[in-house]
């Protein structure tokens, strides 16, 4: 890997890592349009490292509100009165919603890793969870802030969140798909999902990058990782703040067309061999 795929693939990373439009499945397919293994455990590693440059940034972005909940979870494992406080429940709310995840995720990690691996799995999941983010739009209410949050919602999100495994669903997607079905509003949702990220993605870089730290330096080397993993952190820091003011406004609708226009390309790239599956 040069630094121009580096590089590329940073931008990528940060652009799609929290629009409910697959930030895996995007890097496989530039990985793949680049001539890179997407199979070699370096080429893997590298794809799950780079996204802490993401989850810094939504640190950044939401450092007060996570300052914010750190304190008063501190605060409610010394002192019992302070249990009853709103951050504290939030705060065992983002742990407790981020075990399902990193338990599939472990367990599943060769699959993951392997055979879902395959850009035939991308496009059918591009349009197979497009499909549901369309029946979350419409059949969620949307009518509970994020104060309403309860242990139900997050342990449902959650669950929904092992999906995003699959490469091409996306983990953003499904959080905030599943935190409407649950009638939390679109923002409420799309919060939660950042809070969420944390763990499961931080968790995540940290295994590829003491577990494969010897493939990243034969393979793709730990100067372009660096970089891919700097750059993503500036683009997603950006979109970040577009995303929530989207949200505000709009519907996920707007993402569906995306969705379903990318993985007809990726299937008349791959129908007319340009591109291997694998």
């Amino acid at each position: 890997m040069n630094f121009f795929h580096a590089l590329l693939l940073g931008i990528v990373e940060g652009v799609t890592e929290f629009l409910p439009v697959s930030s895996t499945g995007h890097l496989t397919i530039v990985e793949k349009l680049l001539g890179l293994d997407v199979a070699d455990a370096g080429v893997t590693a590298f794809t799950a490292i780079i996204q802490v440059g993401a989850i810094i940034a939504v640190i950044i972005f939401f450092r007060g509100d996570i300052g914010r909940l750190v304190v008063a979870w501190v605060r409610g494992l010394r002192t019992p009165s302070e249990r009853s406080h709103p951050d504290y429940r939030m705060a065992w709310y983002v742990i407790i919603g981020s075990i399902p995840i990193g338990i599939v995720g472990y367990l599943g990690k060769d699959l993951v890793t392997g055979g879902l691996r395959n850009l035939w799995v991308v496009v059918v999941s591009l349009v197979g969870w497009s499909v549901v983010m369309w029946a979350a739009e419409k059949v969620g209410r949307q009518n509970r802030p994020e104060s309403a949050t309860n242990l139900k919602d997050v342990l449902v999100i959650g669950f929904m969140q092992c999906i995003a495994l699959i490469p091409g669903v996306s983990r953003s997607g499904t959080t905030i798909s599943a935190g409407l079905f649950r009638n939390l509003d679109r923002v409420a949702a799309t919060r939660l999902s950042f809070f969420l990220s944390i763990p499961a993605l931080v968790a995540a870089g940290a295994y590829e990058g003491l577990t494969q730290a010897s493939a990243i330096s034969a393979s793709v080397g730990w100067a372009p990782t660096i970089l891919a993993t700097l750059v993503s952190l500036v683009v997603a820091y950006a979109s970040i703040a577009w995303l929530l003011r989207l949200v505000a406004h709009h519907s996920l609708v707007v993402f569906i067309s995306y969705r379903v226009g990318l993985a007809a390309v990726v299937a008349v790239l791959l129908l007319t061999k340009v591109i291997s599956a694998v």
